[in-house]
């Protein structure tokens, strides 16, 4: 029967589409390697004592064609409604030229983080037109280019406001705020032992033990208050004020910056980013001049390259986990670049013109509503697009909304919330109207006088994005061409391997993206009742279930929104842990000196001291350093975070020594997820020994970069700290409420069994993080099926030793096991004394690749990492090009060039620079943008030369307007 099967399947199977090498390209790579297959490279790379003796339990591959059937009948189990709950949520329309061209396209969702400037300009400048525009619209001197999500902004707030009034532990939150957030900020003060108190901002009383405070503008239930007179209390009490506000109303109400706000935080979500279910979405921080260097998050600031012309970089790197790292302002890596993009861009579109009037428009449609409603019902006085009404019976109402599929916010028993948005319409007023009122027939509501709604002195007055940039694109063909100008300036999968250590860039099939843009999942409100995201549920089963069988672990949390937040989330389920047993004492992590920055980081997020652990010549963990420490912190140890393979790309043989050592000593075991990709099928989290570990499903499975974000940080954990997984306020208030389907799926079941002493919160403001984008890895992992998966593993570690073989004799590995590395190799460009890495990684760019990654773990060398996505052609593409450059060192090294004016110290050069009417530099145009032959076929050019990274940190300017003045 399984040959029948096989025999009448179809051909053309996606893992043969994932996997870069051929037969005959593996064949010969192998045969460099000295080796018969694939599968003896593995056992000879792969300790034994580590190695799985079954294969995964997961479904059979699918084609891409049988795949995406499946997952479209997963979406239609979801239903979508018409949606008024808000909360900070709220739909929006995608302009397609934005939907098609920046959201569906490769070009922009397959850059990386833009470390490497020269080739980012394009990102960058979106990004920078996102800080100018927060920043314009919430009156503040500097904003940020992006958080992960509004709740996580407003945690990032008060822990920038409590390191900047050192001493002071309360931190005061109005009860008017998203419940979201406040759970959030909970969370993430309960590790950090800092007080939060609830209440009414007009009756707080502010001593000299509150350092901040945190309120909403418009407010949760739709108020607009005037908070000039507590943001007078707040400073008088040497306190800061936090406002969490919406850009949108920003248009129409007095910006936070006005009234004395030191820090502005919220979502963008509402500028063209669909609901998605929760995300992704691009929060905004903005804050004052002074406050800059606290900040957290990427700041995308202007500089100058060689020649002395404006160049885009990322500012301010000391706030850096990699050079601060416990010391960090945050743990956040990576941000909400794609979506961030996405939300500047349409700033851009429809200018401060069009932004006021839909923002008019969503006031005046709630202003036919309230003057409807006002005489029969008690609602707030003053709103943007928000009314909280009170009503006799909401479960009725809510029944009446169901049948005309629209949902409404369910505040209390006595009150329900409607906000409008963008999409809203004269139409939804009338059937809103005739729900509240219970079926009752009306005026129709057009012809109602409406009454005012912003008070007159919270009326915006002054102007905000006079800039050109958000004047001139408000044509599709122009606002077309600002975006493919944009996106040629940047270096992304399209153009050529992304070979980055640590950080994987493989392949993010169409097949994948495609469910992203269905309107079945992008629709959909993260707080809609669970009977209509039925098939949300179904895809959380399947992704907990097959994530569970890959990693070894019990239960899953989807709930993280990022790496960084996998590790927090980790973290402080083992803090929980702890806690329950009585042992709230243990805090002491174990790091290794090698770890990610944002590992001590998020330790000490989840308030634990730090203790370095060493490693020896070979880039392995110091076992015996190791248990010296474990056993003198025995009796407050906690944790020990590991990255397995190693941060050095190498499988450590003592691992499951190391986890024991750390259990016998009463800790739990950490596992940071990053190199997941190289473990899956071999081995697992589970089976090693580890207690806890986050997945990084932007890197293993293939949710795509995004130049800097979205991603997804979902964490596993063994059976005795299931209990403690994240909830959340919103969704376990209606657990089991609204499911009409008795088989509940694994997820709901999962959080229903959690005590509320137990769980350690929320760490995002949406209960399943960025639901959204989680379709690709369901259909990658769908479609590779569970020998596709292991295969990619497989040909992940073929790949890498197959360069790090190729470069022996040029710049050989660091570090090895058994002369083989795992999925990436460090190259060793030390023994150049008048070149540097930096150089090189600029080199590169010249001939098209991006650089690895950058003397990162060590000094003056460049981590490798190719992914099993590129084939053998891409491979020796970039093995020639190091192998040239290697020549042009080693020429500079002997004499034989200038060692100032070269080719390397003057990389990259741009089309401008080799177009120049006098040529004077001491090789020719050629030997500088075409030292490879196929560049003649396609060349990517660097927009700009070199940045000056030193100019651009020592006079930030954050902001498009800066540029120009900067440019003149």
């Amino acid at each position: 029967m399984a040959f029948a099967e096989n025999l009448l399947s179809h051909p053309d199977q996606f893992v043969r589409r994932h996997i870069g090498p051929n037969f005959v390209e593996s064949a010969e790579m192998l045969t460099l390697l000295g080796f018969k297959n694939v599968d003896e490279l593995v056992d000879a790379a792969v300790p034994k004592n580590i190695r799985l003796d079954k294969n995964l339990n997961l479904p059979p591959a699918k084609s891409e064609f049988d795949a995406l059937a499946e997952l479209k009948k997963i979406a239609n189990e979801n239903k979508v409604f018409r949606s008024f709950i808000g909360q900070g949520y709220y739909d929006t329309i995608t302009p397609p030229v934005i939907q098609r061209n920046v959201l569906e396209n490769p070009g922009w969702f397959t850059q990386y983080t833009p470390y490497q400037a020269e080739i980012s300009q394009g990102r960058l400048e979106a990004l920078l037109n996102f800080q100018t525009m927060v920043a314009e619209l919430t009156a503040l001197d500097i904003a940020n280019a992006s958080v992960l999500d509004e709740a996580t902004a407003a945690a990032e707030a008060m822990t920038m406001s409590h390191r900047l009034k050192d001493g002071r532990n309360t931190f005061f939150v109005s009860e008017n705020c998203h419940p979201q957030t406040i759970e959030v900020v909970r969370s993430r003060a309960q590790a950090l032992e800092i007080e939060i108190v609830v209440g009414n901002h007009e009756t707080f009383e502010f001593s000299d033990k509150v350092f901040g405070a945190l309120v909403q503008y418009p407010d949760t239930f739709g108020a607009i208050h005037d908070y000039s007179g507590l943001a007078e209390k707040v400073h008088a009490a040497g306190a800061l004020l936090t406002v969490a506000t919406d850009l949108l109303a920003l248009t129409l109400i007095k910006p936070p910056g006005e009234f004395g706000a030191d820090i502005a935080i919220g979502s963008a979500q509402r500028f063209g980013v669909p609901l998605g279910y929760g995300g992704p979405h691009a929060a905004f921080f903005a804050t004052r001049d002074e406050f800059k260097r606290q900040m957290p998050g990427r700041i995308v600031g202007v500089s100058k390259d060689s020649r002395g012309k404006p160049a885009l970089r990322l500012a301010l790197g000391t706030r850096e986990q990699h050079i601060r790292r416990e010391k960090a302002t945050s743990n956040i890596c990576t941000a909400q670049a794609l979506l961030a993009n996405m939300a500047s861009l349409y700033a851009c579109y429809h200018g401060a013109e069009g932004l006021k009037k839909i923002a008019q428009h969503v006031n005046n449609l709630t202003n036919l509503l309230a003057s409807a409603l006002q005489r029969d019902f008690k609602i707030n006085e003053t709103f943007f697009d928000t009314l909280t009404v009170e009503v006799e019976d909401t479960n009725a109402i809510h029944k009446l909304a169901e049948k005309s599929q629209i949902n409404l916010r369910q505040i209390d028993s006595k009150h329900i919330g409607i906000s409008l948005n963008e999409s809203s319409s004269l139409k939804d007023v009338n059937d809103l109207i005739e729900i509240v009122c219970n079926g009752k027939k009306l005026t129709p509501v057009h012809d109602i006088l409406c009454v005012p709604s912003i008070p007159k002195n919270l009326k915006r007055t002054n102007e905000f994005l006079q800039h050109p940039v958000f004047n001139r694109y408000h044509s599709e063909t122009e606002m077309l061409r600002y975006i493919k100008r944009l996106e040629s300036r940047d270096l992304s999968l399209t153009a050529s391997m992304i070979p980055l250590g640590s950080c994987t860039m493989k392949l993010n099939a169409a097949a994948e993206m495609f469910p992203v843009s269905w309107p079945e999942f992008a629709k959909i409100h993260p707080f809609a009742p669970l009977s209509q995201a039925r098939g949300y549920q179904i895809l959380f089963q399947n992704l907990e279930n097959w994530l569970a069988e890959i990693t070894g672990f019990a239960g899953i949390s989807l709930q993280p929104n990022a790496g960084s937040q996998g590790e927090y989330a980790g973290l402080l389920v083992i803090r929980a842990y702890h806690e329950s047993r009585g042992e709230a004492h243990r805090n002491v992590c174990l790091i290794p000196t090698s770890a990610h920055g944002t590992n001590p980081a998020s330790a000490a997020m989840a308030g634990m001291k730090i203790v370095a652990v060493a490693c020896d010549s070979n880039g392995n963990i110091d076992v015996a350093d190791l248990r010296a420490k474990a056993e003198t912190h025995k009796a407050n140890l906690s944790a020990l975070m590991i990255t397995y393979p190693s941060t050095h790309g190498v499988f450590e043989e003592t691992i499951r020594e190391i986890c024991e050592i750390i259990h016998a000593n009463g800790g739990q075991v950490y596992m940071d997820g990053a190199n997941m990709n190289a473990q899956v099928g071999l081995t697992s989290p589970g089976f090693i020994g580890a207690d806890v570990c986050h997945l990084n499903l932007h890197k293993t499975f293939c949710i795509p970069h995004g130049g800097g974000g979205p991603g997804v940080g979902p964490i596993g954990v063994a059976e005795h700290l299931v209990p403690f997984l994240p909830s959340h306020p919103v969704f376990t208030s209606r657990l089991g409420a609204r499911v009409c389907d008795p088989q509940q799926s694994e997820s709901l079941r999962l959080t229903e069994s959690r005590s509320d002493k137990q769980h350690i919160g929320a760490v995002s403001a949406a209960p399943w993080g960025s639901a959204s984008i989680l379709p690709i890895s369901w259909m990658y992992i769908a479609m590779m099926g569970a020998d596709g998966l292991t295969k990619a593993t497989k040909f992940a570690i073929l790949n890498a030793n197959y360069i790090s073989k190729r470069l022996k004799n040029y710049f050989p590995t660091l570090y090895k096991n058994h002369g083989l590395v795992a999925h990436e190799c460090i190259l060793d460009l030390r023994a150049f004394h008048k070149t540097t890495a930096e150089d090189v990684a600029k080199r590169l760019m010249d001939y098209g690749f991006h650089a690895p990654t950058l003397s990162w773990p060590v000094a003056g060398t460049l981590m490798v990492e190719p992914t099993e996505s590129e084939s053998k052609y891409e491979l020796d593409r970039f093995c020639d090009a190091m192998i040239s450059i290697h020549a042009e060192m080693t020429a500079i090294e002997n004499g034989a060039v200038d060692a100032k004016n070269n080719p390397l110290k003057n990389a990259p050069h741009t089309a401008d620079q080799i177009a120049v009417e006098n040529w004077n530099r001491p090789y020719t145009r050629e030997q500088a943008a075409f030292p490879a032959k196929d560049l003649h076929e396609y060349k990517f050019w660097p927009h700009v030369a070199r940045v000056d990274n030193v100019f651009g940190d020592r006079n930030p300017v954050c902001s498009c307007a800066g540029m120009e003045n900067y440019a003149d």
